[in-house]
């Protein structure tokens, strides 16, 4: 993956668009290989100066963490260090258990090394990364002590001095050279959000929006919202500001969410009763939410105006009540009533939550933050099979590589292991970690070519740093270069660190090449052993045993729903439901069978658990619902979760008629409302409960 973000796009006025924009893309690229190597060098001197054992670790440390955006370097920083520390913790914890026992040691480390393979897995962003650092690192501690146990202690003040520095200069250098930041990015990603949700609510007020084209929405809307708490995670370690708004921004993905899912049953309420027989109700709905439409279109300068646009919702909001009971006025039919008022609350729980979220999007706009919000939190839906999966193969790979370093005494099989440990973490969280092996392998193996032409063909004779900075920086250029390209991923990152591995500055400088070779082939060994482990036992990202499990796991969403403590359900339901969605649809074909499949069901489990959400907060609030109402409407929730949990046409039927003995002893309960939204749900003609469905019959009724 590319480190560049994406370019600004170029005036339309350019002679050459597209040298414009190769050229700014070079730009930006060689801005980033400069400040790469002005913090690799400025690293390398003062690891030389404080007198530090392996200068290189320093190096390597910062051709880590370097990234475009200062941000993204001080959050990889921040876990590279807590991952350093556990590590080194770990590593003394563990020699001290077994200071000559090498059989326990080694089984002990791939253990601890499997685990955190695993937790890398489990993780996303950066807190990622901080697992792989706490297995490699109690490896590097360990390992070249494994013959001196009480060297140990010293070798991880070193280890942790050597990181610790490489993560400081990273972040000066990131901050004060060029600084891009990323809360710019992050402040136009939300506006870029806000004003994209803002203009399709306005341009739907029509009423009548294809299914497809809400399925495609709804991809576009869980993106969005998984992307900006990506992002959130990581401008909080760049900018105080950001970090003081945090919980704002929070509160702000969280009502966008809730909206969003209103906003999607409200639609599919409409187009359920135009396909269903009941046009007249489905117009005074359309007629209903039009006004919504006005509101949201002010003046073309004003459109996107958070707070001009909170206002006029407002008034919007007040008005609705009035509006809704004229509408009501005209129709008489107890069906028709039922149907028209459960769509005007879904209308006005939207046009609420709408002015909800642009009154807070204005709110993070202000120069100053008063009073507090809601705390809220973003659920990730992390797949522990799947990391069960990872630890088990690292520490085979692991228990494998230490068996034959034990059976065979080899001199560089803790180069071998150390490179094991590296790569075993960072390929178990690649979705195709097999290509980026090879990937990997070919820079790696190119840095070390380059390395050796530098250590024994430029570097002799040289007695300064400046010598060694022209005769190394030609080289190692190459490396921070090649990771701004999209066509080659982990080819720049492999360069990188074989250049630096092999280059191996230390104090003082040793020149061995029959050492340089045995480690070089040591080296590679270990790497591909980490990438042959992927293909004896395969990874589970992105496979279809993955994907049935999300998929299984999304719908089970809407079992929690229905049963789960209430406290913190909603944004744990939102949240969750479009994590596991933006995993199961990234490794599907757009258009395929199996995407619409997906598509259809991530609706329906938002449309059924929001509405079962609402209900069980309803039946919570008001004590004074009568007990058979209370148990008809809890059994009518418990069977749609029993369908959710295993769909089929027995299951289908269990629900449909609870809900209707549900809707019938409600009477005119407010909680009816929720109850007959279930039930349309239930019986969306193009939903996944389709095919469940049977045909219309004239002694078919739809509501009590």
């Amino acid at each position: 993956m590319s480190v560049v973000p994406a370019i600004e796009s170029v005036p339309a006025s350019s002679r050459w668009p597209w040298l414009a924009e190769f050229l700014a893309g070079e730009w930006r690229a060689w801005i980033f290989v400069g400040k790469s190597l002005l913090a690799i060098y400025l690293a390398a001197w003062l690891a030389m100066w404080l007198q530090l054992e392996q200068p290189s670790t320093t190096m390597i440390t910062v051709s880590i963490v370097m990234h475009p955006h200062s941000g993204m370097v001080l959050a990889k920083s921040f876990y590279r260090a807590i991952g350093t520390l556990a590590g080194s913790l770990f590593g003394l914890a563990l020699m001290s258990l077994f200071p000559q026992q090498r059989e326990l040691f080694l089984l002990s480390l791939s253990l601890w090394v499997a685990l955190c393979a695993g937790g890398a897995t489990l993780y996303r962003n950066f807190m990622s990364y901080g697992f792989v650092l706490a297995g490699y690192t109690a490896a590097i501690v360990t390992l070249p002590a494994i013959n001196n146990p009480l060297g140990v202690f010293d070798s991880a003040v070193m280890r942790v001095s050597e990181v610790l520095l490489g993560i400081l200069v990273a972040a000066v250098v990131s901050d004060l050279v060029w600084p891009e930041r990323l809360r710019l990015l992050l402040r136009q990603s939300a506006q870029a959000q806000f004003n994209l949700f803002i203009d399709f609510v306005r341009d739907s007020t029509a009423g009548n929006m294809p299914r497809e084209q809400m399925e495609h929405a709804n991809l576009a809307l869980a993106r969005a919202a998984v992307r900006l708490e990506d992002m959130r995670a990581s401008v909080i370690f760049e900018d105080p500001e950001v970090h003081a708004r945090s919980t704002r921004m929070r509160l702000l993905n969280q009502r966008y969410m809730a909206a969003v899912t209103s906003f999607q049953s409200l639609h599919h309420l409409i187009n359920r009763l135009q396909r269903g027989g009941s046009p007249s109700v489905a117009d005074a709905l359309i007629a209903l939410y039009r006004p919504l439409g006005s509101a949201l279109s002010p003046g073309l300068a004003q459109q996107h105006q958070s707070a001009v646009l909170a206002a006029r919702l407002d008034g919007c909001v007040a008005q609705l009540p009035a509006q809704v009971a004229a509408m009501r006025a005209s129709l008489t039919a107890p069906l028709a009533l039922l149907e028209f008022d459960t769509g005007a609350a879904l209308l006005q729980r939207f046009a609420t939550e709408l002015r909800d979220f642009a009154a807070l999007e204005g709110s993070l706009r202000e120069a100053q933050v008063r009073g507090s919000v809601e705390k809220v939190h973003f659920k990730r839906g992390n797949d522990v099979p799947g990391a069960l999966v990872g630890v088990l193969r690292t520490f085979l790979t692991m228990a494998a590589l230490s068996a034959f370093w034990l059976a065979s005494g080899w001199p560089f099989g803790v180069s071998a292991m150390l490179l094991a440990t590296i790569f075993s973490g960072l390929l178990a969280a690649s979705p195709n970690p097999v290509s980026a092996a090879m990937h990997t392998f070919y820079g790696y193996a190119s840095g070390m070519l380059a390395a050796f032409v530098v250590v024994y063909v430029l570097l002799p004779g040289s007695n300064d740093f400046a010598s060694l900075i022209g005769a190394s920086a030609g080289f190692m250029l190459i490396g921070p270069y090649l990771s701004t390209r999209d066509t080659l991923p982990g080819v720049g990152a492999g360069y990188t660190l074989g250049f630096v591995y092999i280059l191996a500055l230390k104090n003082p400088m040793v020149y061995d090449p029959a050492h340089f070779l045995n480690d070089g082939i040591a080296q590679v060994a270990g790497l591909a052993l980490a990438g042959a482990a992927f293909i004896l036992l395969p990874s589970v990202i992105g496979s279809s045993w993955q994907r049935t499990r999300q998929f299984r796991r999304l719908r089970e969403q809407a079992v929690l729903a229905a049963t789960a403590p209430l406290e913190g359900l909603a944004w744990r339901f939102e949240s969750l439901v479009r994590d596991l969605f933006q995993q199961v649809v990234t490794y599907t074909r757009p258009g395929s069978d199996e995407s619409r499949s997906m598509l259809a069901w991530a609706l329906a489990v938002l449309e059924s658990g929001r509405t079962m959400i609402e209900l069980r907060q309803q039946l919570a609030a008001d004590s004074r619902i009568a007990p058979a109402v209370r148990d008809t409407a809890t059994a009518a929730m418990q069977a749609i979760a029993r369908l959710y949990h295993a769909p089929d046409a027995a299951r289908w039927r269990d629900a449909d008629a609870a809900v209707h003995a549900a809707i019938a002893t409600a009477a005119e309960q407010p909680l009816r409302l929720h109850l007959y939204q279930l039930r349309s749900a239930l019986r969306d003609d193009e939903s996944p409960f389709a095919a469940y469905i049977p045909p219309p019959s004239p002694e078919s009724v739809h509501a009590a």
